[in-house]
């Protein structure tokens, strides 16, 4: 019963923040629900038991995903105002409220009740890691380093495409100065 509440919510949760990310017209906002439903992919893999692949996917994947935005803060123009509208504020606080609750409920069911076990049998002494390491680092050796070559090149492109858009840094500049290059830029759009 418990895995089955756990994997509608996180089900539920996972969907509407990729909704969001697919969506929004806010880049910074489309990575921050991009990395949120990340990790709410790693919460399938610790109610399936898998605690290594878990805080891989969070470590990974999440990393990745703040490294795109790290990216993101530099390709895009981050420095306009964004403009949010604000609903019900009842609504935000009774959602928040209710999230709440259900998270403490979540991580507080195994603690309380010692009844609830993997639907699947484990191999007998083996772990998890030591599992995953097994089949990684041999049958999947070739695999895991040219995803990691891949991963390197891709990361240098990126630092060198942004090396070469940025011309001048806006931190070293005033006010003053960021509002005359803001207005040369839609002077171009126009």
């Amino acid at each position: 019963m418990f895995e089955a509440i756990a994997f509608y919510l996180f089900a539920f949760l996972t969907i509407a923040m990729f909704f969001i990310a697919v969506t929004t017209s806010q880049a910074l906002y489309a990575l921050t629900a991009l990395a949120a439903g990340m990790i709410f992919i790693s919460a399938f893999f610790f109610i399936l038991g898998a605690d290594f692949l878990g805080a891989v996917q969070i470590v990974v994947y999440s990393g990745a995903v703040m490294a795109l935005y790290a990216f993101g803060m530099m390709f895009f123009d981050t420095t306009r105002d964004v403009k949010e509208k604000n609903g019900n504020k009842y609504i935000v606080v009774g959602l928040a409220t209710i999230s709440a609750v259900l998270v403490v409920a979540i991580f507080a069911a195994p603690i309380v009740s010692q009844n609830i076990t993997a639907l699947y049998p484990m191999v007998e002494g083996a772990g998890n890691t030591q599992e995953v390491g097994l089949v990684l680092f041999t049958k999947y050796l070739i695999p895991f380093e040219v995803a990691a070559v891949m991963l390197l090149v891709a990361m240098i492109a990126g630092i060198v495409l942004a090396g070469k858009q940025m011309d001048l840094s806006l931190t070293l500049l005033d006010d003053k100065e960021i509002e005359e290059i803001k207005n040369k830029k839609m002077k171009k759009v126009l």
